[in-house]
């Protein structure tokens, strides 16, 4: 006898994320097509997984290697979190819109794009000879991911289908959730071994030969399918574009320069103006639905059940997420000697407890992922309160630092991974796209402004330049991140307990059915 309701959270979530796809490029590959069977599915699934996994990393790669980049080009702090945070800055901005044109354009066309452009920018990286020049080329390497990586889900949708498609979402998710957390280790490694004495400059050179490959493999291998020529999801929300970008550079902008520049007027002036700067995108972005158009940020997406605490939690968690990763990268290397790769390996036990929960979780009854989502971030603030008497006399706890990093992963990718899913269980197949690349897009954001907030609390903190930082600068750091992922548990409960209301609600409805 079936029993529908008691569905695991792998085929909940599986049916909706898989549905996040371009819909009608799904309607061009049939899933019982002879025609939509692929030729070397695997070979096709690496290909844009690696090259996910390797935009991915280049989100925290860098962290380790800033100490050299500092030595070496001499740059400032202000200077290496602009390293840091402008690709990340770029591909939050675009990465909306390069999965619009994805759609316009055709998704295996704009991978190779993207994966050429970032290839470019890599060796462009590389061979950098100042702070100016591999800010701008990290830029660019920003520009690039965000056309490359939006693709890689649309991809899996029309190459898989049924249980070959629930595992390459299951390897996705994987990449996801570790691809930060292993760039610092990497990083680490490349630094370390110094490589024909070019000190960090390997860390963006690694991407070369591996881009080269992979754009090969993809122009030989990548499924090419024709995309619609109609629709309104088929243009791009030009105006939405012009108004979001200079909303998200007035913010994000003075938290990083400002410290360095010891808090200008015009980055009070900035800060303040991207309040009016939000209002008027969101206004933008009601005349573009009013029009019938598709904006980038459609209301009633927004409007759906669970998604605004799902983007709230979201944001906050990647916030300490990736501030914590940078300010400790700094700081083990800075203040307490780290080589680069001692400080890459330290991370370790937190990408490894990350990625297993981010793969494993959705085994958890869907009944259960609510509840333990909460008990997870619960663990990740202890956690980080155990940061603070570890830190502050002026050491780093020994081997209790790898323990509450393994706590660490643990809790917040207890509390994070099954978020963006989840929240996608209760949006329509025609929005499920829109809502995707906003809660993506909300996560990417929430890196730049985690280096940015939690980085600059900690450079204003520490005495002396940021290279040289104290422990009670990571102390204090310690404490803002408990209390933000402490707020983060709050809405995770408020997302429980509406979860709960739905379900109860659903069993009246099925009961009543039932009697009638």
């Amino acid at each position: 006898m079936n029993q529908p309701n008691r569905a695991t959270t792998a085929e909940r979530a599986s049916r909706t994320v898989l549905s996040t796809a371009d819909p009608q490029t799904a309607e061009k590959v049939k899933p019982d097509s002879p025609a939509g069977a692929p030729k070397r599915p695997g070979l096709i699934l690496a290909t844009i997984l690696v090259g996910y996994f390797m935009a991915l990393l280049d989100g925290s790669i860098v962290n380790v290697a800033l100490p050299s980049i500092h030595e070496k080009l001499h740059a400032s702090g202000a200077g290496l979190q602009m390293v840091a945070a402008g690709y990340i800055i770029a591909y939050a901005v675009l990465l909306v819109t390069g999965a619009r044109l994805g759609r316009i354009l055709g998704h295996e066309r704009l991978f190779k794009a993207g994966l050429a452009g970032f290839t470019v920018a890599s060796l462009a990286c590389g061979v950098a000879q100042n702070t100016g020049q591999l800010i701008t080329f990290r830029v660019v390497q920003g520009v690039a991911a965000a056309v490359m990586l939006p693709q890689v889900l649309s991809l899996i949708q029309q190459t898989f289908q049924g249980e070959a498609r629930a595992r390459a979402m299951s390897a996705w998710t994987a990449v996801l959730a570790s691809g930060i957390v292993v760039g610092q280790v990497l990083g680490g490694v490349l630094v370390t071994a110094n490589l024909f004495g070019w000190s960090w400059r390997p860390v963006f050179l690694v991407n070369v030969p591996i881009g080269v490959v992979l754009w090969v493999v993809a122009a030989r291998t990548l499924p090419s399918v024709r995309p619609p020529s109609t629709g309104a999801g088929n243009k791009v929300d030009l105006a939405g574009v012009l108004t979001l970008s200079p909303t998200i550079l007035a913010l994000v902008v003075p938290l990083v320069l400002g410290h360095d520049e010891h808090w200008p007027v015009w980055g009070w002036v900035l800060l303040v103006g991207s309040v009016p700067l939000l209002a008027l995108f969101l206004a933008v972005e009601r005349r573009v639905a009013a029009r019938g158009a598709s904006p980038i940020l459609p209301g009633r997406v927004l409007r759906r059940p669970g998604i605004k605490p799902s983007l709230i939690l979201i944001f906050l968690v990647m916030v300490v997420y990736a501030g914590n990763l940078f300010a400790t990268a700094i700081h083990l290397q800075g203040a307490l000697g780290f080589s680069a790769l001692r400080t890459g390996l330290a991370f370790a036990p937190c990408a490894a407890s990350f990625g297993l929960v981010s793969f494993y979780w959705r085994k958890i009854p869907a009944h259960l992922v609510r509840r333990l989502a909460l008990v997870g971030l619960l663990i990740g603030a202890v956690a980080m309160a155990a940061q603070i008497p570890m830190f502050k006399d002026g050491g780093y706890g020994g081997g209790w630092f790898y323990v509450d990093q393994l706590v660490l992963g643990f809790g917040i990718g207890l509390g994070n991974a099954p978020t963006m899913t989840l929240a996608l269980l209760n949006v329509p197949v025609t929005d499920a796209a829109d809502a995707s690349g906003t809660l993506a897009t909300t996560a990417q954001l929430a890196q730049v402004v985690g280096i940015a907030t939690l980085g600059t609390l900690y450079l204003s903190v520490a005495p002396g330049k940021a290279l040289h930082s104290a422990g009670h600068a990571m102390a204090a750091l310690s404490v803002a991140a408990m209390a933000v992922t402490l707020v983060a548990a709050v809405f995770a409960h408020y997302l429980y307990r509406l979860d709960r209301r739905q379900r109860q609600a659903a069993a009246t409805t099925a009961t009543a059915a039932t009697a009638a």
